[in-house]
């Protein structure tokens, strides 16, 4: 039998703001024709939030997860959903709002996340 350990993880506000930018700055620049260079950028700025935040911690970092097209049912736990159109069945995500942000640690040389934030999401019944 596994044991199960309950974490609690408080992470200062502002570095989930931060995150919640560069997610933002990284869907804006998706739609943009030279979006190289931006997100050389935000590739930068990634490393820097899952590397350096914490640096000299047991804590591996933060990293956030963009859950857009996944599956989504009433049982996802990293996910906070609004239903749009009328069908409930066999629903996806079509667009995200906020990321899935993960905090990482080492546990008995084990890398464990646990959710900080879930994701604020917008789900569409596959069949509409």
């Amino acid at each position: 039998m596994q044991d199960i350990k309950k974490v609690i993880v408080k992470v200062p506000q502002a570095y989930l703001d931060f995150i919640n930018q560069i997610f933002e700055i990284e869907k804006k620049a998706n739609n943009l024709k030279e979006e190289n260079s931006i997100q050389r950028n935000i590739n930068k700025m990634k490393g820097i939030m899952e590397e350096e935040f914490f640096k000299g911690s047991s804590t591996i970092g933060l990293t956030y997860h963009n859950p857009l097209g996944e599956d989504y049912t009433d049982t996802r736990t990293d996910c906070e959903a609004t239903i749009s159109g009328t069908g409930v069945e066999n629903l996806e995500i079509v667009e995200v709002i906020k990321p899935i942000i993960y905090y990482s640690y080492l546990d008995s040389d084990k890398v464990m996340k646990v959710i900080v934030q879930p994701a604020v999401v917008i789900v569409q019944s596959k069949n509409s």
